[in-house]
């Protein structure tokens, strides 16, 4: 392992020296997120292994380059899960890129998102320095937990290593029931279930204007999921979807396979709003997650578009995936949604403390 350390040490030394820009790079599998960047390659898939697993813990600390399937793999032997459920999109995805890209699955919406379970990380900076953060326990941080910025970072402001992470034990019993109700109806329904002592633990709607199917997923203790699917089935008339269908349904909705996301000539917007806001005055195909908080529209809206419906929404507003005959940028500039003046001074110390030489400055995210 420190003969891949001192590699990547002397690729970034070299890079410091020449003024290049690297672009770290694990499985490959989310090449396409974010904008288009530049740099040489940094791979991290020899830098791999699971360090040390405490399933009494639920903790597990692995090397950024181990694949997000053996990961999850040895959590499934313990009867644990990530129950933010990160995105694959595809058979090579590795645990540091789960970390880089930040994103989560249909669960994000009931058990918060990957950023609230990382615990440490080990991290290789813009100078070749490795530094820690963060440990393997749940605890009060005195000042700012540097661990959570990583999350989302795409690569921008160090070199992950090791990462540490919380887990949760798999439910005893997990059931889905579908229910044809519009738009509308779903969002208050969906809200109004949210407020209530129920074992959910995902949702979602997807339809137009025409009408649509609400999915709604419990997961708990077998009393408590017998008890929801008697009191939601007394309000609304409900399917109880077989468990392979549902486990394909959940699935393809994390992984994006899911009909809703074919045709890559059309743009995929998403939307980060107010749960209880309308539903969207629009006649593309839409898809509803997360309780309402998180939207999807199909369709090439332009730029305009899309914000004014965001910022009606008290929320934002970002192009996840590109059409193919598009050459714009993907992700929304922080220029179009500026920081308050103290907050742009943090971010500005935080990149210029990681990253002083700017080798990491790919280009990927929109600053």
């Amino acid at each position: 392992m420190q003969v891949v350390l001192n590699h990547f040490k002397e690729q970034i030394q070299s890079a410091i020296s020449t003024q290049k820009i690297i672009n770290i790079c694990g499985g490959n599998t989310k090449n396409w997120y974010g904008n288009p960047p530049s740099g040489e390659i940094l791979n991290t898939h020899q830098y791999a292994g699971i360090l040390d697993y405490q399933p009494e813990e639920l903790v597990i600390t692995a090397c950024a380059g181990t694949p997000l399937k053996e990961v999850e793999l040895a959590l499934a032997s313990k009867n644990q899960y990530f129950p933010f459920e990160p995105p694959h999109y595809g058979e090579n995805a590795t645990i540091g890129g789960m970390i880089a890209a930040g994103l989560a699955g249909p669960g994000r919406g009931q058990f918060g998102g990957l950023r609230d379970y990382v615990l440490g990380t080990k991290i290789m900076d813009g100078n070749a320095q490795i530094l820690s953060f963060g440990g393997k326990v749940m605890k009060n941080v005195a000042g700012y937990d540097v661990s959570r910025l990583m999350p989302g970072s795409l690569g921008t402001l160090g070199l992950i290593l090791e990462i540490s992470i919380k887990v949760l034990p798999l439910p005893a019993r997990t059931e889905t029931l579908k229910f044809q109700i519009p738009a509308s109806q779903a969002i208050v329904q969906m809200n109004s279930w949210a407020s209530q002592p129920l074992p959910l633990s995902a949702s979602n709607w997807i339809g137009d204007s025409q009408g649509g199917e609400l999915w709604i997923r419990l997961a708990g203790a077998n009393a408590a999921v017998v008890a929801a699917i008697q009191k939601m089935q007394q309000l609304l008339p409900a399917q109880i979807m077989e468990t392979q269908q549902a486990n394909f349904f959940w699935e393809s909705i994390r992984e994006q396979t899911h009909s809703f996301f074919e045709n890559e000539n059309e743009n995929l917007w998403r939307f980060a709003v107010n749960p209880l806001s309308e539903p969207f005055a629009t006649e593309h195909a839409t898809m509803i997650e997360w309780f309402g908080g998180q939207r999807w529209i199909k369709g090439n809206l332009n730029y305009e578009e899309a914000q004014s419906l965001a910022v009606k929404n008290q929320g934002h507003a970002t192009l996840f995936r590109n059409n193919k005959n598009n050459s714009g940028d993907v992700f929304t500039p922080i220029t179009a949604n500026p920081l308050t003046a103290p907050l742009a001074i943090v971010q500005k110390r935080v990149q210029k403390a990681f990253d002083p030489h700017g080798i990491f400055q790919t280009g990927r995210m929109s600053y």
